[in-house]
């Protein structure tokens, strides 16, 4: 630690700043004590939350993976579904005319269909 001393010339005396600079002298010594720790958190924090491989965006990255793998899932029970939809239309006759009298309102040549508004609003959000 160092101390600060001034003389007046008029008088004589010396003056200890120490006293009136502790506080500076504190920060001073902590930092000149510590300063190898201090540069390893700086480094971290710079490399942790900055760049492309920072913390934040690995995380992210994670939530878009999670997000795209229950996408996958939903692609995956929609395609089994829909298979399981395409070899009971090419094994039954009467399945493909059901699902194009509920689904596309096609009728017969001898029957007459009436739709309502209801209906149609609940085919509309299928």
């Amino acid at each position: 630690m160092f101390f600060l001393l001034h003389i007046d010339k008029k008088t004589k005396k010396a003056y200890n700043f120490a006293s009136e600079m502790t506080f500076i002298n504190k920060i001073w010594s902590f930092i000149w004590h510590n300063k190898y720790w201090i540069a390893l958190a700086t480094g971290i924090l710079i490399i942790g939350f900055t760049g492309e491989n920072s913390i934040m965006t690995h995380l992210k990255y994670k939530k878009q993976i999670s997000d795209l793998e229950a996408e996958i899932v939903n692609y995956d029970s929609k395609y089994e579904r829909d298979a399981e939809l395409i070899k009971s239309i090419q094994l039954d006759y009467h399945t493909l005319t059901k699902i194009a009298r509920e689904q596309y309102l096609m009728k017969a040549d001898d029957e007459d269909i009436f739709i309502f508004p209801s209906d149609v609003k609940d085919q509309l959000s299928r």
